[in-house]
């Protein structure tokens, strides 16, 4: 009976493994009218879908693939023509780790039909009437691991200008940032607020100041929580250690699972800095704000 038993495990974690690993490359983001033929005939490549080393890929002029390949590597294509993923395949450095690949399923994961049908936009054209408060996206209080905090709201139909405070828990104002657009980008080692362990924030329309969001209260992350962060990050790190869209999508969902909501935030605004015409990332985003209900309404 034991020796049963133990085929049968040997089997099914020999099953498990060949599955964990049926694929060459998983298809993150997908810009263009981009295809991928599988059998005889091509048909339309679809964000989510997976690649086998014997498909070919079809790429559109001024398209975009971001492409995680089962090692746990990145790769950004945006050369049009026909592809072999197998060719595609050997351009990936296969040593190191697969953490990467991870996240790249949990971003992949997080993605649900109901998400789509609900979106809002991300990119502040979430409109309110004058008198209505400003909506911060984030929590009412959550912790950051990194020194860059990149925080948005939704946009006032009639405000040119916001004014962004930063308090400390006395009340005290310690840095007050101006800004056109719906969002701001914080340098918590500034040294006005970099020995400030809680950090308070509230936006307001300039022209009329009555017209606020709430108080958002930011906490740095305390040194042994900090420490088990970088711990995990480490191992992420030479995976996506190149600065583009796709790592830092990646990277979102690390911060994500992580519940560290902000740094996440942040790291979805920077892919969007670093392809704007992507809109794979945009969408992400705000299923990411809405998933968390950090959206408006």
């Amino acid at each position: 009976m034991k020796r049963i038993l133990a085929v049968v495990l040997a089997l099914f974690v020999a099953g498990t493994v060949a599955t964990a690993q049926s694929y060459t490359f998983k298809v993150l983001a997908n810009k263009g009218n981009n295809k991928v033929k599988s059998g005889a005939d091509w048909e339309s490549l679809k964000t989510g879908a997976s690649l086998n080393s014997t498909d070919e890929l079809e790429v559109s002029s001024d398209a975009y693939l971001g492409l995680v390949h089962s090692s746990g590597k990145t790769l950004e294509l945006k050369e049009a023509g026909i592809h072999k993923v197998s060719d595609l395949a050997s351009r990936i450095n296969t040593g190191g780790s697969s953490v990467a690949s991870k996240y790249a399923d949990f971003v992949l994961s997080k993605m649900s039909a109901e998400g789509k049908k609900n979106r809002l936009s991300a990119t502040g054209a979430v409109h309110r009437g004058s008198n209505d408060a400003i909506k911060v996206f984030m929590p009412s209080s959550v912790g950051v691991y990194n020194d860059k905090a990149i925080v948005r709201w939704d946009s006032l139909d009639n405000a040119s200008t916001y004014m962004v405070t930063l308090k400390n828990m006395f009340d005290d104002v310690l840095l007050s940032i101006e800004t056109n657009d719906p969002n701001v980008e914080i340098d918590l080692t500034n040294d006005k607020i970099a020995k400030e362990n809680v950090i308070l924030l509230s936006v307001a329309n300039k022209a009329d100041e009555t017209v606020k969001s709430g108080t958002y209260a930011m906490k740095k992350l305390p040194s042994a929580d900090a420490d088990k962060v970088k711990a995990s990050l480490n191992s992420l790190m030479s995976d996506v250690n190149q600065e583009s869209a796709l790592n830092k999508y990646i990277l979102a969902g690390f911060y994500e699972e992580n519940n560290l909501l902000v740094d996440a935030m942040t790291s979805y605004e920077e892919a969007m800095q670093l392809a704007p015409e992507v809109d794979s990332y945009k969408e992400a985003y705000v299923d990411f704000l809405l998933r968390n209900r950090l959206g408006g309404e």
